[in-house]
C-alpha cells in the first residue's frame, strides 16, 4: 500500500528504534529493555523527591534548567528572553517547539521524542503545530500520581541513583528519603569537594572554609583543620549512605613539584586565608595536594572516585556575569591531560591508596589515550570488582549516538566491555532516564551488527548476557549501594 504524503507510514519512536539487524533486536527486548536502573551520576534535587513534588507544566520539568535545550535554542535565534529570560513559561515552550525542527541530527531531538513518548505516550513529531496538543497532554499528565519525582523514578524502573552533593550539604533530604520505607527507590548522596579547591578565589575560598567550618564544628583556620573537617563530611555522606565522590575539573592538577608537601600547601592555604588569592602555580599545587587527600579518603573507605575533565566553563563572561553557571556556555577544552592523569594514579598506586575510579572525558580524541593509560593501573584487589578503573559513560557533548559509539569501541579495544558500568543520565530532568534507553538501544545495535557479520558469535546467551550486566548488574557489583 502506497503511504500518503506527509504522513508517516509507522510513529517515529517504536519497539524497534536505532535497532538496525535481527540480532539488535533480539539483545534489546530480551536482554536490555528489561532491565532496571542504576543512575550513579546525576543533578536531580533531592529536596523535590523528598517531598514527591508534582510539576505544573512541560516547562517546569522540561526546559527550566536544562541548558542543552538552552544552547539549542539560542542556535536557532531564539532570543534569550524566550530562553533564560521574563517570556512566560508558554511563550519558552512555544519557542522549544519552533526549535525542534531544526534539531534533526542532534541528540535532543531523539531524546526529545523518546521522552515524549515513555513519559506522555505521544508519539507524533514535536513542532509548532503539536505544540498546543502536547502542552494541553502535559497538565494533564503531570498531575496524576504516575508523574510527580517519585512516580516517574518508579515507572522508569530506578532502583538507585545518586545525586550531587557539596560536603557542607546537611543531606536532611536524603535522610527524609531513607526514612520513608514505601518508596522503593535508594536516593544516596555523592561528596563532590569543587569549591574546596577554588584557592585563586580568596574570598570565595574564605566564605566556604568558614561554612564548613560551621557545618562539621571543626577550625578551619589551618590546613590540617580544613582536611578534618572534609574528613568529617566524608564520614557524614558514608554513614548516610554515600559510596562515590565527584570531581569536575577542567584538569588534573599538576604542579612542577611532582608530590606537594604538606608544609607548602599548608603556606598556600595560609596565605589564602589572610586575603590574598593564589597565583596559578599555587592554584595548581594545593590541587595536586587536596586531590589526593580526596584519593585516599576514598580508597580508606572502598569508594569510586568520579573525574570529570576537560570543560571549558563559563566562556561568555557576559552571560556568567548576568545568569550564572550551568547556561550552556561551556565547551570542550583541549588539553593534555596525560602526564597529570598518569602522575595523579601513579602516586596514589605508590601509596597504597589507589581508589575505584570512573574517569569522563569531555574531548573525544582522549578517549584512546586515558583508556590505555587506566589499563596500566588495574590490579586486582580483595573485594574490589573487575575493572575498578574505567572509562566513564560518554560524557555530555559526546553524550550521542556517535559519542557512544565511539566510547564503547573505545573501551572494548582497550579493556573488557563486558565488565563497563553503563549509562548515567548527569541530568537535573526526571525524564532523562529515556537516556538508558536511548543508551542501551545505542549498545545492542552496535553488538548486534557484529554478530550478523560473524565477528561475534550468534550465542545470544552468551552476548546477551553481556548486555544484560552491562545495563545493570555490573554498576550495583562496583559501587556496592545497598538496593530495595
Amino acid at each position: 500500500m502506497e503511504s500518503i504524503p506527509g504522513v508517516m507510514s509507522s510513529p517515529f519512536i517504536h519497539d524497534d528504534f536505532m535497532l538496525h539487524s535481527l540480532a539488535a533486536r533480539e539483545l534489546y527486548h530480551n536482554f536490555a529493555r528489561d532491565e532496571p536502573i542504576i543512575d550513579f551520576h546525576n543533578h536531580l534535587p533531592p529536596d523535590q523527591i523528598a517531598r514527591d513534588h508534582s510539576f505544573a507544566d512541560l516547562f517546569e520539568i522540561w526546559l527550566a534548567g536544562d541548558h542543552y535545550k538552552w544552547r539549542a535554542m539560542r542556535a536557532n535565534g531564539i532570543p534569550e528572553s524566550h530562553i533564560t529570560g521574563e517570556a512566560s513559561p508558554r511563550d519558552k515552550f512555544n519557542a522549544w517547539a519552533k526549535t525542534m525542527p531544526h534539531c534533526l541530527r542532534n541528540p535532543l531531538y531523539h531524546w526529545t521524542h523518546l521522552e515524549l513518548a515513555r513519559y506522555f505516550d505521544f508519539y507524533g513529531l514535536f513542532s509548532t503545530k503539536t505544540m498546543d496538543e502536547v502542552w494541553n497532554l502535559g497538565i494533564e499528565t503531570l498531575a496524576r500520581p504516575t508523574h510527580s519525582c517519585r512516580g516517574l523514578l518508579l515507572q522508569s524502573k530506578v532502583r538507585a541513583l545518586c545525586t550531587t552533593d557539596d560536603p557542607t550539604d546537611s543531606l536532611e533530604h536524603h535522610r527524609a528519603i531513607a526514612e520513608d520505607q514505601s518508596f522503593l527507590v535508594r536516593v544516596y548522596p555523592t561528596y563532590r569537594p569543587d569549591r574546596a579547591l577554588w584557592v585563586d578565589d580568596a574570598e570565595s575560598f574564605n566564605a566556604y572554609a568558614d561554612q564548613l567550618s560551621s557545618v562539621s564544628g571543626i577550625d578551619c583556620s589551618t590546613l590540617a583543620g580544613f582536611q578534618d573537617a572534609l574528613r568529617a563530611r566524608h564520614d557524614f555522606f558514608h554513614e548516610n549512605g554515600g559510596r562515590l565522590s565527584d570531581h569536575g575539573l577542567h584538569h588534573l592538577f599538576l604542579s612542577d613539584e611532582v608530590e606537594v608537601s604538606p608544609s607548602r600547601a599548608a603556606a598556600i592555604f595560609d596565605k589564602v586565608r589572610s586575603g590574598q588569592s593564589a597565583d596559578v602555580a599555587e592554584t595548581e599545587a594545593f590541587g595536586a595536594y587536596l586531590m589526593l587527600f580526596f584519593g585516599e579518603l576514598n580508597a580508606a573507605r572502598g569508594w569510586t572516585m568520579q573525574l570529570h575533565i576537560g570543560a571549558e566553563r563559563n566562556n561568555s563572561s557576559r552571560l556568567f556575569s548576568k545568569l550564572g553557571r550551568d547556561i550552556g556556555c561551556d565547551s570542550m577544552a583541549d588539553v593534555n591531560h596525560i602526564a597529570a592523569v598518569r602522575r595523579f594514579f601513579d602516586t596514589l598506586d605508590r601509596r597504597g591508596h589507589l581508589p575505584k575510579v570512573m574517569l569522563y572525558n569531555l574531548n573525544p580524541k582522549d578517549n584512546y589515550p586515558l583508556a590505555t593509560m587506566l589499563g596500566n593501573f588495574i590490579v586486582a584487589k580483595p573485594g574490589d570488582p573487575p575493572a575498578r578503573l574505567q572509562l566513564g559513560t560518554a560524557w555530555w557533548f559526546m553524550d550521542s549516538k556517535e559519542g557512544m559509539e565511539w566510547q564503547i569501541n573505545a573501551f572494548s579495544n582497550t579493556s573488557l566491555l563486558s565488565r563497563f558500568n553503563g549509562m548515567l543520565t548527569d541530568s537535573r530532568s526526571f525524564l532523562s532516564f529515556t537516556r538508558h534507553e536511548y543508551f542501551r538501544r545505542i549498545l545492542c545495535n552496535v553488538v548486534g551488527e557484529e554478530v550478523e557479520n560473524g565477528e561475534l558469535p550468534r550465542d545470544m546467551e552468551l552476548v546477551g548476557d553481556m548486555i544484560r550486566r552491562i545495563c545493570f548488574q555490573n554498576a550495583a557489583d562496583f559501587f556496592a549501594l545497598t538496593l530495595p
